[in-house]
């Protein structure tokens, strides 16, 4: 079984210090469960675009699936894109 910790995005977005909470998080554990609130989002294409983003900052060996309002982020080993 694997690790795995939950973090919540808000009406502030995506800023820096989710970048780095996120980086610390993946010290230590493989999957991390994003929680997207309605106050940051519209629509399924938002978080879309949330996604996104968080994929192509913090780089390759990540990777990420999204069900619902809820985006599942993944670290791998080796890259992936």
């Amino acid at each position: 079984m694997y690790k795995q910790s939950e973090i919540q995005i808000g009406k502030s977005r995506l800023t820096e210090g989710i970048i780095e909470n996120l980086k610390t998080i993946f010290k230590t554990h493989k999957v991390v469960k994003i929680s997207v609130l309605k106050s940051a989002r519209n629509s399924r294409d938002d978080v879309k675009k949330i996604a996104e983003e968080i994929a192509d900052k913090l780089g390759k060996k990540y990777t990420y699936r999204i069900i619902g309002f809820v985006i599942i982020l993944r670290k791998w080993r080796k890259e992936q894109r």
